[in-house]
């Protein structure tokens, strides 16, 4: 099996960065990945005290479409953060001062419109992550899982709707939740896998037009009983990882 394509979305709910190659560390997800969210006027978010929210505390896909609009680039030397869409003024924020974080909160909550539940707040705090589970884990999809859902579907279905750190080809469909319990080297790391990824309303949202133009959660439960699609695996050894390189699960007899 061979990675296809990686990538990490700085900003919850907005464009991704694909990457050439990436150096995972045990006991973390992608780095940069989830860093950032924007939350909703009436969340809970505490920076102060970071913990664990769901996502509708937050701008993001399943209940707010338009945002998928949005063209997002985070450059993590410089901490700026480019944010563009349709019918609104470009933005470049300085995410290391205060005013540049209210910047991007305020052009996020006029972009949001009546979908802002007040004015969002820049959300980020020091080693947390806006994930969609509370663990610390890297999302990885087969293509064949996919192309099985997209022939049962009959349409297209782009990819990044389904937001995974990792894509990669060479198993059958849905191979990879037979892996959960077992362990796989992936590039230079070594990761268990340890959950199913079960898809929300987010998968709905064409990310080249911002439209709810697909069920993916529907045609899942009707063709193949469940709604899961894609696993969660936590870092167990960090190593470096880059598109071709090889994934393969670990033999039992080989864990010692």
């Amino acid at each position: 099996m061979r990675i296809e394509r990686i990538c990490r979305y700085p900003v919850k709910g907005l464009s991704a960065e694909v990457l050439g190659a990436v150096r995972l560390t045990a006991g973390e997800g992608l780095p940069e990945d989830r860093r950032f969210a924007f939350a909703q006027g009436d969340s809970p978010f505490d920076p102060a005290a970071p913990a664990w929210l769901q996502k509708r505390h937050f701008a993001c896909l399943m209940a707010n479409a338009k945002v998928a609009a949005i063209r997002a680039a985070y450059d993590a030397p410089s901490q700026l953060l480019a944010l563009q869409a349709p019918g609104q003024a470009p933005l470049q924020a300085d995410l290391a001062t205060e005013a540049g974080r209210s910047q991007a909160a305020a052009w996020m909550t006029e972009f949001l419109g009546e979908e802002a539940r007040g004015a969002l707040r820049f959300a980020m705090a020091p080693g947390h992550a806006f994930t969609d589970i509370a663990a610390k884990a890297v999302s990885l999809i087969g293509l064949a899982s996919i192309q099985a859902l997209e022939a049962k579907a009959g349409m297209a279905l782009d990819p990044l709707r389904f937001r995974a750190n990792i894509l990669f080809s060479g198993a059958a469909p849905f191979a990879e939740f037979d892996w959960i319990g077992r362990e796989i080297l992936l590039g230079g790391a070594r990761l268990r896998v340890f959950k199913r990824t079960q898809r929300c309303a987010a998968t709905e949202v064409n990310p080249e037009t911002a439209e709810r133009d697909a069920r993916p959660q529907r045609w899942l439960r009707e063709h193949f009983g469940h709604a899961d699609l894609g696993v969660y695996a936590e870092v167990l050894e960090g190593g470096l990882v880059a598109t071709g390189d090889a994934l393969a699960p670990v033999q039992p007899d080989l864990l010692g």
